[in-house]
């Protein structure tokens, strides 16, 4: 059993680069899985193919995510309590399952060591919670820490409590996404990123303050960028070609979708000095994008943004 890990801060991004591949990854024939409780607005399942809604909907309200497998007696003995816990919260939490073995993506995504694991998701950012079965009080604890910290990025909304169980998915009782929000959401749904980035431009030319959208532009272009390409490949013309500067930044685009926050920011960092007015102009740009998708306000970002203006002047 490990330690609860208190969720005081946001810890990095999910691994988008595994999700750009979701629609590559299916089902393991053969398997007998026998699904959680819940399939309402509050408890339900989700895998590679679905997290993009968890990720979406994480920006209303913290979704709890629990790595689950059939074989495990922990995991069904954890589901059981989680979502007991998390009804208890009327709302104000949900609680997404997915089965380990139908979902390797987000498996790697949350680098888990072993099952059941506990995670949860807000604002689009992992934060860790604790592997293993927990006592109540104990997990409740973790539970109010993590409401916490959802009212402190603003994802303190509510989802209704009365869905019929089966439903398809989770919405909140909140008001709907603007349409140029929701055209870009449903474009990256079916994996149109040109699409959702025309959708942010014009959010954004209708209103320069909007921050969501700028947010938005940000990781959809992360998300195009990746589309296509394999960590392998990645890291392979990166580690032959130091200097160059595309390879560098496919590099620091996998790293900061994997969650290496600094490694990221750091790699682009290093090389900056030693590149010409057009290499640094490129490596400027690319790391403004990166501090969105991170978050402006995360401590990695201000002190990579101060570390960037040093070296600038």
């Amino acid at each position: 059993m490990t330690d609860p890990t208190p969720p005081s801060a946001l810890r990095g991004a999910v691994d988008l680069s595994a999700l750009v591949q979701r629609s590559q990854t299916t089902p393991q024939h053969g398997q007998s899985t026998q699904a959680p409780a819940g399939g309402d607005a509050i408890v339900f399942e989700t895998d590679d193919a679905a997290f993009g809604s968890v990720l979406e909907l994480s920006r209303t309200v913290p979704v709890v995510v629990v790595l689950w497998a059939s074989w495990s007696e922990q995991s069904t003995q954890l589901v059981a309590t989680l979502e007991r816990l998390v009804r208890a919260r009327e709302g104000r939490l949900v609680l997404a399952a997915a089965d380990a073995d139908r979902s390797p993506q987000l498996v790697q995504a949350f680098q888990a060591q072993g099952i059941p694991m506990v995670v949860a998701v807000v604002a689009g950012q992992p934060v860790p919670l604790f592997a293993g079965v927990q006592p109540d009080e104990v997990i409740g604890q973790v539970f109010d820490q993590l409401l916490e910290l959802a009212a402190q990025h603003g994802a303190s909304g509510r989802v209704e409590t009365g869905a019929e169980p089966g439903a398809e998915s989770a919405e909140p009782a909140e008001p709907p996404l603007p349409p140029l929000h929701q055209e870009a959401y449903d474009a990256i749904e079916r994996g149109d990123f040109d699409a959702a980035a025309s959708a942010y431009r014009t959010a954004i030319a209708q209103d320069p303050r909007d921050a969501l959208a700028v947010a938005g532009l940000a990781q959809v272009n992360l998300l195009a960028r990746l589309q296509g390409k394999t960590l392998d490949e990645i890291r392979a013309a990166a580690a032959s070609a130091p200097d160059d500067v595309d390879a560098q930044l496919d590099v620091a685009d996998l790293d900061l979708s994997g969650g290496h926050v600094e490694d990221a920011f750091d790699r682009l960092l290093t090389l900056f000095p030693k590149l010409d007015a057009d290499g640094k102009k490129r490596v400027r740009e690319r790391l403004v994008e990166l501090f969105e998708v991170a978050g402006t306000e995360d401590p990695r970002v201000i002190a990579a943004r101060r570390r960037l203006t040093n070296l600038l002047f």
